[in-house]
C-alpha cells in the first residue's frame, strides 16, 4: 500500500512538472526568478514575449517602477499560466505585448484573440486599479529570412490588430498602435532602421516604442 501511494505521488508530482514546463526551459528560470522578486508598491509592468524581454525598462524609462516580465519565446497561454504574478502585485500599470510566437506556431488568429481577451479581462477583475494598455503586434520584416515563420505573417499581424484595436475599450483596455510607429512609411513591414534580424528591436526601435507610450506614463 505504501509503495503504491509512493507511485501515485510521484506520478502526480511529474504531471504538475510536464505542466510547467511545456512552455520551456527558459520561461521555466524566468518564472521562478519573477516568482521571489520582491513585489513593490505602483509597479509598472511590461508583459510578453522576447520582444519585451530584450529591454531595459527601467533604465529606458528612468523609472525604478518599471519591471520587466517578457519571456521570449512566450505565447498568449504561456502569459495566461503566469498571469497571476502580475495580478498578485496590484500593479499600477500593466503593458501587453504578446501574439507573434503563437502566430508563428500555427496558432490561430482567432486563439490568440480569445486569449488576449482573457488575459485583460483576468488583470481587470483581479487587479481592478491596474490600468492596462494592449500593445499592437509589431510589425515584422520577411526581407531578413532569420525568422522566417514568424515574419511571413503581416496579414494575421495586421487583422489581430485591427480586432483587438476594437474590442479594447468593451475590455476596460487601452490599445497602443506600436505597428504603425514601427512600420516603414510606405509599407507594412518593420522598418529596418529597427531590426536587424525582421522581429526583434535594435535600440533605435525601443526609442520608437518609447515615443508611443511616453504619454501613457
Amino acid at each position: 500500500m505504501r509503495y503504491l501511494i509512493s507511485i501515485v505521488f510521484l506520478f502526480i508530482s511529474l504531471c504538475s512538472f510536464s505542466q510547467v514546463s511545456k512552455f520551456g526551459t527558459y520561461y521555466d528560470q524566468r518564472k521562478s526568478l519573477f516568482e521571489i522578486l520582491p513585489d513593490t508598491k505602483n509597479e509598472i509592468i511590461f508583459l510578453g514575449n522576447s520582444i519585451t524581454d530584450g529591454s531595459e525598462w527601467s533604465e529606458l524609462l528612468g523609472n525604478p517602477r518599471a519591471k520587466n516580465r517578457g519571456i521570449s519565446g512566450d505565447t498568449s497561454e504561456g502569459v495566461l499560466f503566469r498571469l497571476y504574478q502580475v495580478t498578485r502585485v496590484q500593479p499600477a500599470k500593466v503593458f501587453l505585448l504578446i501574439g507573434i510566437n503563437d502566430l508563428s506556431k500555427n496558432i490561430s488568429p482567432d486563439t490568440v484573440y480569445v486569449n488576449i481577451c482573457k488575459i485583460v479581462s483576468t488583470i481587470r477583475t483581479k487587479s481592478p486599479k491596474t490600468k492596462v494598455y494592449v500593445q499592437s503586434i509589431l510589425p515584422v520584416n520577411n526581407t531578413f529570412k532569420t525568422f522566417a515563420s514568424h515574419t511571413s505573417r503581416t496579414p494575421q499581424v495586421k487583422d489581430l490588430n485591427e480586432r483587438l484595436r476594437t474590442i479594447c475599450p468593451r475590455l476596460g483596455a487601452t490599445y497602443v498602435d506600436l505597428f504603425r510607429e514601427l512600420k516603414n512609411p510606405n509599407d507594412d513591414l518593420l522598418n529596418p532602421m529597427y531590426t536587424n534580424d525582421g522581429l526583434h528591436l535594435l535600440g533605435e526601435g525601443y526609442k520608437a516604442w518609447l515615443r508611443v507610450i511616453q504619454k501613457y506614463l
